[in-house]
């Protein structure tokens, strides 16, 4: 199973505080755009997300297709069949992809203590 990049998106209450904050452990914008209360930030290849009033809790995200710098990979699991392999394990989905489309799409699901996991393939 590839679930492609990983990164922390996180539920922040001052987009720009936060991302000051994380510039002293290295971090420097990558993508986004702070007006619309989102960045992405990166040290390396580690990678985690701002987002200032579009989530309730911090989100483990994983993105199909996309290595750390989101250029697409040559081959990936598609979100549809992660999709599929997760509910044959007896995963249950939050929200689902739709299996009748193709490219972009997303699922979620909790873990065992309720934390949200985000699976968003852009590509």
């Amino acid at each position: 199973m590839q679930l492609g990049n990983f990164s922390v998106s996180l539920a922040v209450k001052d987009i720009q505080a936060s991302k000051a904050f994380y510039e002293k452990f290295g971090f420097t914008t990558f993508h986004g755009d702070a007006s619309q209360g989102w960045l992405i930030l990166k040290n390396g290849t580690t990678v985690i997300g701002l987002f200032q009033g579009m989530f309730d809790r911090n989100i483990l995200t994983f993105n199909p297709g996309w290595d750390s710098d989101a250029r697409t990979l040559p081959s990936y699991t598609d979100i549809r069949e992660l999709q599929r392999q997760l509910k044959a394990a007896g995963v249950v989905l939050v929200t689902e992809a739709d299996e009748s489309t193709t490219g972009p799409a997303s699922f979620t699901a909790l873990d065992p203590d309720g934390n949200p996991i985000l699976v968003d393939q852009h590509v």
